[in-house]
């Protein structure tokens, strides 16, 4: 039922790219386990054994936290609609920030959005699909805008103050090396 992969084939990509929602996954050696659902058209598939996301302002930093001391990521796909796959990135990442000069380079591959604070680039070490045959099936009806709408009414200074508020540690302590 389930198949390892060295890299992303072009069929996995478009599998990538076709669904609405995913999901990251980091952890330290000692801190609690960060499940994030992800969305708003935020990642890219730059090669076959590299993937990035824009990361958008949350109410935690946790994965900024984890991959500064732990850089273990992985990323996980399912289909909700069609046919039944789940899919698994796993590999190293590191967080880019805005004043890092990665971040103008790779900024320009997404449509801009508001809160924008951090581009995870994950190295794809091992792919692994498998059946997702329990997954339940569920209709894509949109995306959600109030994000948008609050960090747009936030405005680059309040976002700045958020940040150094919510998003400079973790639920452990660790610090994100953000804002």
């Amino acid at each position: 039922m389930s198949k390892l992969y060295k890299r992303i084939t072009p069929k996995l990509q478009q599998f990538i790219e076709n669904q609405k929602i995913f999901f990251v996954a980091t952890a330290t050696a000692d801190s609690k386990i960060n499940l994030s659902p992800k969305g708003m058209d935020s990642l890219r598939v730059v090669n076959e054994s590299r993937v990035i996301w824009l990361n958008v302002t949350g109410s935690g930093n946790e994965t900024a936290a984890h991959v500064q001391e732990n850089p273990r990521m992985t990323l996980m796909f399912t289909a909700f609609e069609d046919n039944p796959m789940i899919l698994r990135l796993y590999g190293t990442a590191k967080a880019i920030h805005t004043e890092d000069t990665e971040w103008k380079l790779l900024f320009p591959l997404f449509s801009p959005i508001p809160g924008a604070r951090q581009i995870f680039d994950l190295n794809v070490e091992l792919v692994q699909t498998s059946c997702g045959m329990a997954v339940p099936l569920y209709n894509y009806v949109g995306e959600r805008e109030q994000l948008n709408r609050w960090a747009a009414k936030k405005g680059k200074e309040g976002l700045k103050e958020y940040w150094e508020e919510k998003n400079t540690v973790s639920l452990d302590g660790k610090p994100t090396h953000f804002a």
